[in-house]
């Protein structure tokens, strides 16, 4: 990086790309100290979840996933191929965490469908839905897991559509009807987003089209991170292909009534796809897919991860940036890491330095939020990931964990929120903070630890969608949330709130 933003080797100590805190003052990016206790690194284990079955899940079933990519799109409403429930239960988990709402369909299966099938109930929902929404164009079809394994044969049905219905009823009006696949009796919620932006990305892409811009597959944002992303990107004046765009998820209410929340991303966009000049993906595990998919498709250079949190993984992404546009980093984005390695100056080393902490959530969130606790001397000792996703072991970020981390840390995959709370009442583990979304808040209450409210969905804080995770503006607002939490702590604790008054 320009401007003197360079990767120098100190002591016992080696900088990962970008971070030079020659001149920051107390602060140390310690997660990649080289020198461990004793000349041996202390165990960073990688386990699955000890018992079967599932008590108070991290995260929830693929279709919910699917949908989440289906309201990015504009001009899109995606039909549930399921129970009403599949549908409801998870548009009221999106209208928690946005207080906004969104527009999704479902074909409303019942138990006859469980004996003689539901295909019938998918032509019907087609019909109905394009006769009611004239300007939809994009109509996903995700299954769920009754659909899944009562065999309904989505692909054959969508064949059939294209050959009569679309060609007979809605003739000279574009359609695109796509199948989408996410059985929930397996993965999560983010396998389920990384399989729809992959058979989106697929059905859309074209090459040699007109525009030429980067591809930023966005991942599981907010729109407080989109805001952000979308500011570094022009500040190094990159033209950006956004995807999914739900910056307008934050849904204004308008003197003319108040409207229906839907992402930007449009058909033309997601066309875009496949004649870009590069792809960056900011998340492995939601977005990975896709991003391979167009890489081996369309031969376009492709980055995936790692994701902008905190100062060094900002500074990865920019650099990122600036090698596959050749865009130089403006001094403005030198200043605004400056502002920001100024404020976690400010609170990291003597208020947040050794805390314990552990961490649930996304798998791309989790482990970006463990590098950047890290780099504040934080100790993530437990982290959590919700699903059964085979390929953490191979992940090189938890490869890097386990290799250079030098206290005790446990990674534990399918992993629930009870696992977090027998470890806490039960197995003596003792916690400063928590970072995860707000299904844990009973937990954090009942076991009197602060819990710092990040990821998706968070419903019992005020616009916490509006604020930025990701970047430098992301890595300054979240070091001071977490000393804020901590400072409230101290006061209702009265637990070193001596600290207080001598800073």
């Amino acid at each position: 990086m320009p401007d003197g933003l360079s990767t120098p080797v100190r002591n016992d100590w080696k900088w990962q790309t970008g971070t030079d805190i020659s001149r920051i003052g107390c602060v140390k990016f310690a997660y990649v100290c080289s020198k461990k206790k004793g000349g041996a690194a202390m165990p960073c284990e990688l386990k699955e979840k000890e018992r079967t079955g599932v008590i108070n899940p991290i995260f929830t079933c693929q279709p919910a996933g699917a949908q989440y990519a289906s309201i990015g799109i504009k001009d899109c409403i995606g039909i549930v191929h399921g129970g009403q429930g599949c549908v409801m239960f998870v548009r009221l988990w999106f209208s928690q965490h946005y207080k906004e709402s969104f527009e999704l369909a479902s074909s409303s299966l019942h138990e006859d469908a469980a004996v003689f099938g539901g295909v019938h109930r998918v032509e019907e929902a087609v019909d109905v839905l394009l006769m009611r929404y004239p300007d939809v164009k994009i109509v996903p079809i995700i299954t769920t897991c009754s659909t899944e394994v009562i065999g309904d044969d989505v692909d054959g049905v969508v064949t059939k559509l294209n050959e009569g219905l679309l060609k007979e009823k809605y003739a000279g009006r574009e359609v695109h009807l796509i199948p989408i696949h996410t059985p929930s009796f397996k993965g999560s919620h983010v396998t389920g987003y990384d399989v729809a932006v992959e058979e989106i990305i697929k059905h859309f892409a074209k090459k040699d089209k007109a525009a030429k811009k980067l591809n930023l597959l966005t991942g599981w944002q907010n729109p407080g991170d989109v805001r952000t992303l979308k500011h570094l990107l022009t500040e190094m004046d990159v033209e950006a292909n956004v995807i999914f765009d739900i910056e307008e998820f934050d849904a204004p209410l308008m003197p003319d009534g108040n409207h229906v929340a839907h992402g930007s991303t449009t058909m033309e966009d997601l066309e875009n796809t496949g004649s870009a000049i590069g792809t960056i993906a900011l998340n492995r595990y939601e977005v990975g897919k896709a991003a391979q998919y167009l890489e081996n498709e369309f031969d376009i250079p492709t980055v995936i991860g790692p994701s902008p949190i905190g100062i060094r993984n900002t500074d990865t992404f920019l650099e990122n940036v600036k090698k596959l546009t050749g865009k130089s980093i403006p001094a403005s984005l030198v200043k605004e890491r400056g502002i920001a390695i100024d404020a976690i100056t400010d609170v990291a080393h003597m208020f947040l330095a050794d805390k314990r902490v552990a961490i649930y959530g996304h798998p791309d969130l989790v482990i970006g939020l463990a590098e950047f606790c890290l780099d504040l001397e934080m100790k993530p000792v437990l982290l959590l990931l919700g699903d059964d996703n085979t390929k953490y072991g191979e992940d090189s970020r938890i490869k890097a964990l386990q290799e250079n981390v030098d206290y005790d840390m446990e990674i534990v995959t399918n992993a629930d929120l009870w696992d977090l709370g027998d470890r806490l009442q039960n197995k003596g583990l003792k916690l400063d903070l928590i970072l995860g979304h707000s299904k844990g808040r009973f937990i954090a209450m009942d076991n009197k630890v602060p819990l710092v409210r990040v990821g998706f969905p968070v419903f019992d804080r005020a616009g916490y969608h509006r604020e930025a995770t990701v970047g430098y503006e992301g890595a300054m607002l979240l070091a001071e949330k977490m000393a804020n939490v901590w400072f409230t702590d101290m006061e209702y604790t009265q637990n070193k709130e001596w600290l207080l008054n001598m800073w």
